[in-house]
């Protein structure tokens, strides 16, 4: 590692190695170079002026790269694209005369960073979707299990742990939808030569138009993908480029909450992220147990709902057929998009295939706030037997505030002694089984089971890649 100069901590420290080689210069550079080897492969295909040997000493060539002699080049010519055409032409001297035949520099680089976010998204998905099964198990695993719902932060009536937790499962499930749509709509920006309108192409193709199409149509086919985008300036659409960006800004909206809910119910001790025996929380206080992969998603998280703004702004900002106002910002901006993402996921897998329920906490806080929560069947059943609506609720909650300042008196609970002392309510009282936790959960168990058999079990699942330890 070179110590003297900047490194980014994205990568050094948090990304997977596939996010980073997909985006690094070399893979660019490939990318490039593979964009140009489809070009000539339709253009000698099409009858255009381009032979066979040329095309195989393109592909022959295509991963002699020699960054530093491209960075050489580029230092005389002030332009990144031509410093790559004048390399590839070196170390394919057979082919240097046809090498970006008809093309603009936003032809290999608008193209290649269509592929290269392809690719980045369909890696996004498949880590998101391993996200998703593992907090599936969790869900499963705990859906039965009361827990002390709360609203407002203060206490609210039961729920299950599962059912909670497949609140953040729902986010995510949502979010996979929306990188798939992604990738089925993500056209090729084509050939559409230097502000769109295809002349050099028509020029080349001797001014017929179905023969530009069939090129482009080609073109998109040798690239993989299924279409190309109707219609555009020099450049893509950069509202694409948002749009990309706000798919990927929802997986962060939704683990920063699943993260902050998971650093609330440790505050409370009632739930706790996985932690190894050797972890240091604190260099002052020995005690410490802190959530610090939470705190990481989070953190990485308000990043990534940092970059779809800036895009937003760049988009709003390419003026008619084109400026570089968006160069700059797109080089920085969007491997951060992705490789933060990237983070994002894998901590938040080694959260979710970790997490620890301190039952003895969560049933204690249950025990706690039972009494006030078993009023509202108290309430329920007033009603049904001929009772007043708003006297009862009155009713017991006089009896609900008298308790809570015994409570806060450092005494026992008193409202289940308050309810069976009353001349109505404690009729009703006596009259209904146990206060078990179990029955005053609602159909949070039957939610989310119905919600992981009916939706979640039938998503695919990718190949496993193993990768849920952290790099620190």
């Amino acid at each position: 590692m070179d110590q003297d100069h900047y490194q980014d901590p994205v990568a050094q420290r948090y990304a997977s190695v596939q996010m980073q080689e997909l985006f690094s210069p070399l893979r660019r550079a490939i990318t490039w170079r593979e964009v140009w080897i489809a070009l000539a492969k339709v253009e000698q295909q099409a009858g255009l002026p381009v032979t066979l040997e040329q095309v195989q000493a393109l592909e022959e060539a295509r991963d002699d790269i020699d960054l530093a002699r491209v960075a050489e080049i580029e230092r005389e010519t002030r332009h990144d694209v031509m410093a790559h055409i004048r390399h590839y032409g070196e170390v394919a001297p057979a082919a240097a005369g046809v090498i970006h035949l008809g093309a603009t520099s936003c032809f290999v680089t608008d193209n290649s960073d269509l592929i290269i976010m392809k690719f980045a998204l369909g890696s996004i998905r498949d880590r998101l979707l391993r996200v998703v099964h593992e907090l599936s198990s969790f869900c499963r695993d705990n859906a039965g299990i009361p827990t002390l719902g709360l609203t407002h932060l203060q206490p609210a009536q039961l729920t299950t742990v599962g059912k909670r937790s497949s609140l953040w499962l729902q986010d995510l499930v949502h979010c996979y939808r929306e990188i798939e749509d992604m990738l089925r709509d993500l056209p090729l920006r084509g050939l559409k030569g230097t502000t769109g309108t295809q002349a050099s192409f028509l020029q080349l193709c001797e001014g017929d138009g179905s023969r530009v199409d069939a090129l482009e149509s080609a073109l998109a086919t040798e690239l993989g993908f299924d279409k190309v985008f109707d219609v555009c300036g020099q450049t893509y659409p950069r509202l694409w480029d948002h749009r990309i960006a706000c798919r990927l800004t929802d997986i962060s909206v939704a683990l920063h909450k699943a993260a902050t809910d998971v650093r609330l119910l440790q505050s409370f001790g009632e739930m706790e992220e996985p932690y190894e025996s050797t972890q240091v929380g604190s260099s002052a206080m020995p005690y410490k147990r802190n959530p610090m992969r939470c705190e990481r998603i989070c953190s990485l998280s308000r990043h990534v709902m940092t970059i779809a703004p800036g895009l937003a702004q760049m988009a709003a900002n390419q003026w008619l057929e084109r400026t570089l106002d968006d160069s700059a910002q797109r080089r920085i901006a969007i491997p951060s998009l992705f490789l933060t993402t990237d983070a994002i996921l894998i901590a938040a897998r080694n959260v979710f295939s970790g997490l620890i329920i301190h039952h003895e906490v969560r049933e204690q806080r249950i025990s706690e706030y039972l009494p006030y929560i078993a009023t509202e069947e108290l309430l329920m059943e007033g009603v049904r037997r001929g009772g007043d609506r708003q006297q009862l609720h009155e009713r017991i909650r006089e009896y609900s505030w008298r308790a809570r300042e015994t409570v806060l008196e450092g005494k026992a609970n008193p409202l289940r002694s308050m309810v069976e002392s009353d001349e109505f309510l404690g009729e009703i009282a006596r009259s209904l089984p146990p206060w078990e936790p179990v029955r005053f959960t609602g159909r949070a168990t039957d939610q989310t089971l119905r919600f992981l058999d009916e939706v979640v079990d039938l998503l695919p699942r990718p190949d496993e890649d193993h990768l849920t330890e952290l790099k620190v």
